[in-house]
């Protein structure tokens, strides 16, 4: 068969099979990017039916997933959001980032993957999944509960520090050498800076370059200013997923908002065919063998992510309950998880094995994270009638 033909075809049977797929997460009430991995690893090498041919389209489609995943994600805040996350939650999300970075960069450490590992699990365990979390929020009607302007402080606190994460580890994994990769965290932090002060000062002459009352127009432009500030930054050694994020945060509220719901339907397409590809270069007959691996950790970095969202609203004053439901709701990992291993991976600087484990733990945390927030309140509820004293 003609090898555009074939191409075409494999590229339909994928998209056809990820709607087909994500209408039965919806019907499960769960996350998609779990199966989207499952059916990355069915289709990949060592998979049920390798598919072939569809790298070229595939390669860069998953590169515009991550920039449109981190340019929304940036949308979602404006830089006084930020600003006031930091001073409000800066202990938090510290608390937080050592609780659950720990047992990711241990965990690589006893694989012996050395320290590029384990900075690269550090990261996989650490950051919750922001979509996750919010859909469950939603879901379970929790949004004006007490403790969730602590849950949305850590959320923020971990996207902030991701602006700092992915350039010393993209630095790290592509050997850089000290100067070079201080170089590269001193621009990030610069950059930072500067889209932070712009953003309070001139956010509306940022939103002005990409804005338009024609709907086609404002999406060719926010979407072509991200691709090039994406590039722009990836040149220079800082993570285009970075460059994306400032993007975000840059664009003021009003367009931003616009923005968010033009880009909403390209960004689940793109991010589809990301989680696809990460599946795609995993090989599935190397889950097994990091399963108990995958199973400990998941234990593990539950118990830690109660324990951070517990602190998180016990710092504003919550009850028990409500500090056990801030713990439940952060506990799944998703999307910056497998960004982050995926940049280990292309790298080449870390251990092959990195990506069966990152994968089946985020296909245990996806789907342990929803139950855990649904479960918790009625499994609370039981241990404290246990514990009451019975009366007389």
């Amino acid at each position: 068969m003609h090898s555009t033909a074939l191409s075409l075809i494999e590229l339909g049977a994928l998209f056809f099979g990820l709607g087909v797929l994500g209408r039965l997460a919806g019907r499960l009430g769960i996350s998609p990017v779990p199966l989207y991995l499952l059916g990355g690893l069915a289709f990949g090498s060592g998979g049920l039916v390798p598919l072939e041919g569809i790298e070229p389209f595939t390669g860069v489609a998953s590169e515009v997933g991550v920039v449109l995943l981190l340019l929304l994600l940036g949308l979602e805040y404006s830089a006084s959001d930020l600003i006031g996350g930091l001073r409000r939650s800066w202990l938090a999300g510290i608390v937080d980032m050592v609780l659950n970075a720990a047992p990711g960069a241990i965990t690589a450490l006893i694989l012996g993957w050395g320290p590029l590992g384990a900075l690269a699990m550090a990261g996989v365990t650490w950051v919750s999944s922001s979509g996750i979390v919010a859909k469950v929020l939603d879901e379970l009607g929790r949004l004006g509960n007490r403790e969730t302007p602590a849950v949305l402080s850590v959320l923020v606190m971990e996207d902030l520090a991701m602006a700092l994460y992915l350039p010393i580890t993209t630095a790290a994994l592509a050997a850089l050498g000290f100067v070079a990769g201080l170089r590269t965290v001193a621009i990030a932090v610069v950059l930072l800076v500067i889209v932070l002060v712009v953003a309070l000062r001139f956010g509306r002459a940022v939103s002005a370059v990409v804005e338009s009352p024609t709907t086609e127009v404002f999406l060719l432009r926010v979407f072509g200013i991200a691709l090039l500030v994406a590039g722009i930054a990836s040149q220079l050694q800082v993570s285009a997923g970075v460059g994306a994020f400032l993007l975000g945060i840059a664009i003021s509220e009003d367009t931003a908002e616009n923005a968010t719901r033009v880009l909403a339907p390209l960004r689940d397409l793109f991010a589809a065919v990301f989680f696809v590809v990460f599946g795609l270069n995993t090989d599935p007959r190397q889950v097994p063998a990091v399963l108990p691996a995958a199973i400990a950790l998941a234990i593990v970095s539950t118990a830690t992510k109660l324990g951070a969202g517990w602190f998180a609203a016990r710092q504003i004053g919550v009850g028990r309950l409500g500090r056990w439901r801030a713990g439940a709701a952060l506990v799944a990992r998703g999307e910056f998880s497998i960004v982050i291993a995926g940049l280990a991976l292309t790298t080449g600087s870390v251990d092959p094995g990195l990506a069966p484990l990152a994968t089946t733990y985020v296909l245990l945390m996806a789907i342990l994270g929803p139950v855990a927030a649904r479960v918790v309140e009625p499994v609370h509820g039981a241990v404290t009638r246990r514990l009451r004293p019975s009366p007389g």
